[in-house]
């Protein structure tokens, strides 16, 4: 099986290296419109050789579009010459409907749209990590639509470098994600943000220690691929964010009026969520 992968940051970079341990998988092909990462991709190995998008068409079995999603809709508008084709159309984008509304009919059973519910706060070819998706969670959205060939194609795949395979409808998704992943992104830039408005803010930041590295961390992700996750998932976000406030406010109406045992109760509520996950 020849594989392909658009777009050579964090996601494709390090889909690459899962990749590299299947021994199905014949050869692994890059493409990325990034010269910079181009010359990275190659000089780490993540792939074996770069080509035009068009010639990654005409030679992969499988292709991953590791690309923000107004790219992989524009990608597969490129891809109506592969109706009825075999090839297999993966996208890793983090929100779903958006895209799914936009595949052309033509090549839907062509396609299946995921979401490996992964990552780090870092992008690019550089931070392409071993083990990434290993024993992580992808979302398979809306896969009856998807070909019998493509739908195998994919579970194999993912299975094949260690991910727990889920299944849900793409507006389902983009609601969860909104609370699970986007929200604690708008969450963490407003911390950093707090603090850096502060006029002793450097003074301040030498007392940092874990629970605010933690908090603040993904205030380090690219601004320019969250203000399009952002965008392309508004409604969702904004619903969290506004449920957040109200939960915040509960915070701090207690602290104003010195009600402890409310306080107490709300953090006693928030340790149950870890009932949950254990």
């Amino acid at each position: 099986m020849n594989v392909g992968i658009v777009g050579l940051g964090l996601m494709g970079g390090s889909m690459a290296l899962a990749l590299k341990h299947i021994s199905f998988i014949t050869s692994i092909i890059g493409s990325d419109h990034n010269p910079e990462h181009r010359e990275i991709a190659l000089k780490r190995g993540l792939v074996e050789s770069i080509v035009p998008f068009s010639e990654l068409k005409a030679r992969c079995d499988v292709i991953f579009l590791a690309v923000p999603v107004d790219g992989v809709i524009f990608l597969l508008n490129e891809c109506t010459d592969l109706a009825e084709s075999p090839i297999t159309l993966i996208d890793l984008g983090s929100t779903k409907k958006l895209i799914l509304d936009a595949v052309p009919t033509e090549i839907r059973a062509n396609f299946v749209a995921a979401h490996p519910m992964t990552g780090t706060e870092h992008f690019g070819p550089n931070a392409a990590l071993e083990g990434l998706y290993c024993d992580q969670v992808v979302v398979l959205c809306d896969l009856e639509h998807s070909g019998d060939t493509q739908r195998d194609t994919a579970l194999r795949i993912f299975r094949a470098i260690g991910m727990q395979v889920r299944t849900m409808g793409a507006a389902q998704h983009d609601r969860h994600a909104a609370f699970i992943s986007h929200m604690p992104h708008v969450i963490s830039y407003a911390i950093a943000n707090t603090v850096l408005a502060q006029e002793e803010k450097e003074n301040i930041l030498t007392l940092a220690a874990g629970g605010f590295r933690s908090m603040s961390r993904l205030a380090k992700s690219s601004p320019a691929m969250w203000e399009d996750i952002f965008r392309q998932n508004r409604r969702n976000v904004l619903e969290a964010v506004e449920l957040f406030e109200t939960e915040l406010s509960t915070i701090k109406e207690a602290l104003r009026n010195e009600d402890y045992a409310t306080l107490r109760h709300e953090m006693k509520e928030a340790n149950k969520l870890y009932e949950i996950f254990s």
